[in-house]
């Protein structure tokens, strides 16, 4: 079968306090996704079930060994899901501060695409 892109779609995420890459990576696909409607995978690609849908996600982000992927894709509501993480995105010098359990003074930025794609036979 051949896959079909449908969209593509961009988002960023920062952690300023934590530390925690799984967050701002969490953050830049949910910002990706935040203001889209896919009416196009029914309308015009007739799929009826929207977990019939691919949804690639690639995201680059500081320390990426540490994200936790699981985590990350359970922000897409449907489809078959996949992620690709790379080291990318900042490190932004921050300011510590101890009550919101900051470790250092960093704070990551991520950046993310999310492509949907459907299989055409």
């Amino acid at each position: 079968m051949a896959r079909q892109r449908l969209i593509i779609e961009m988002g960023m995420g920062v952690d300023q306090h934590g530390q925690d890459p799984t967050i701002a990576a969490a953050r830049a696909v949910r910002n990706a996704i935040a203001n889209n409607a896919l009416p196009g995978v029914w309308e015009v690609a007739g799929l009826s079930d929207p977990n019939n849908m691919i949804v690639e996600v690639e995201v680059a982000v500081p320390y990426p060994e540490q994200v936790r992927n699981e985590e990350v894709l359970a922000v897409l509501p449907f489809g078959r899901k996949s992620l690709n993480v790379k080291l990318g995105g900042m490190v932004v010098q921050g300011r510590a501060i101890a009550e919101l359990n900051d470790k250092n003074d960093e704070m990551l930025i991520a950046v993310a695409a999310v492509t949907v794609l459907i299989e055409n036979e």
